[in-house]
């Protein structure tokens, strides 16, 4: 049975769900791996997000039940996509209302490729859960694409530059950094 549920999609605030569940916010560049991340996270043999070889396809906030109760909300990704300057720019209206004002969002998990470099896109979204008091955690995805000696430099690098709660290597091929993940969210959201 899958860990997460997909409940629903939503264009503007006023869509969520009206409840106390906690929240968990999935932020990322566009191809950075963030519906591999979801599709890890469900343990499911079915996927419960889209993987798409064109990045920029998710264009809405996408919100999960967790079964250990709370939510999973995957948004849109930033950097490039294949959509008008119009539409990116309502997508940002959308994400910056959700991350400002949602009383429910407790945690920020930014994913990004462990190959990138850390960059002003980032640090703006760092410094907006800062801002807002969110945990916040550094997933460096596709980890299995550099030897453990490169990951743990990186995770270093970053733990000592950024001063922030979690930087965790993650690869969706092999479960790297899964149950540290699921661990930390338990202990972030419920305990």
């Amino acid at each position: 049975m899958s860990k997460l549920t997909f409940l629903k999609s939503a264009t503007r605030l006023s869509e969520c769900p009206v409840d106390h569940k906690p929240e968990v916010a999935i932020a990322g560049r566009s191809n950075a791996g963030k519906s591999s991340l979801l599709n890890t996270l469900a343990r499911s043999r079915y996927p419960v997000a889209k993987v798409s070889q064109r990045p920029g396809k998710t264009a809405l906030l996408n919100l999960f039940d967790h079964s250990e109760g709370y939510r999973v909300v995957d948004m849109p990704g930033y950097g490039y996509a294949s959509r008008s300057g119009t539409e990116v720019q309502s997508w940002r209206k959308m994400i910056e209302s959700y991350l400002l004002r949602r009383e429910n969002l407790k945690v920020l998990l930014l994913i990004m490729d462990i190959r990138r470099e850390w960059s002003e896109d980032e640090q703006l979204l760092l410094s907006l859960a800062e801002q807002e008091s969110l945990q916040f955690g550094l997933i460096l995805s596709k980890a299995d694409q550099v030897s453990k000696s490169a990951a743990k430099t990186k995770k270093d690098k970053l733990l000592r530059e950024l001063n922030v709660d979690l930087v965790l290597p993650f690869s969706n091929q092999n479960g790297e950094g899964l149950v540290a993940l699921e661990k930390t969210l338990f202990d972030w959201l419920l305990a």
